[in-house]
């Protein structure tokens, strides 16, 4: 191998070692969730009052959040569809919300699906990051997830 090759080999190899920590910590970007839980579903005097544990471990605060829901009913068929507004989520920090969904019978609900983020507005944020990094789970016999 001459002289120049050798050298276009090493620059070549040092390029792709320079890459790799660049790729490590975007691989820790999205390994960065946006934990959302439904936590409660009970009647209320306009339907069904859903309760949401979220917590932004995005990294940066989210300046505004929303999502888009679909609602099963117990023969899995969609009812509704509603946007959530969750606003503002600190980084860090979980916050409790609770919507209150007129016409919307907690005894039939069977599914909430997370359809799309409506919002998702933060520093350096991506519309695309709520969606990409939501995880979900559930404390209620209702199945969640996206």
């Amino acid at each position: 191998m001459g002289s120049a090759s050798l050298k276009g080999a090493l620059a070549i190899a040092a390029g792709l070692a320079g890459g790799a920590p660049a790729c490590a910590e975007e691989a820790l970007v999205d390994e960065r969730p946006l934990l959302l839980e439904l936590n409660g579903a009970q009647p209320s005097e306009k339907g069904c009052r859903l309760t949401f544990l979220v917590k932004n471990d995005l990294g940066p605060d989210l300046n505004e959040a929303g999502f888009e829901i679909a609602l099963f009913d117990d023969q899995g068929v969609v009812t509704t569809l509603a946007v959530l507004a969750f606003q503002d989520l600190t980084a860090g920090k979980t916050k409790v919300i609770r919507f209150d969904l007129s016409g919307v019978d907690c005894a039939r609900l069977s599914r909430v699906l997370v359809n799309h983020a409506t919002q998702c507005k933060g520093d350096g944020v991506e519309p695309a990051t709520c969606m990409r990094n939501l995880k979900t789970a559930t404390k209620t016999k209702i199945e969640f997830g996206a």
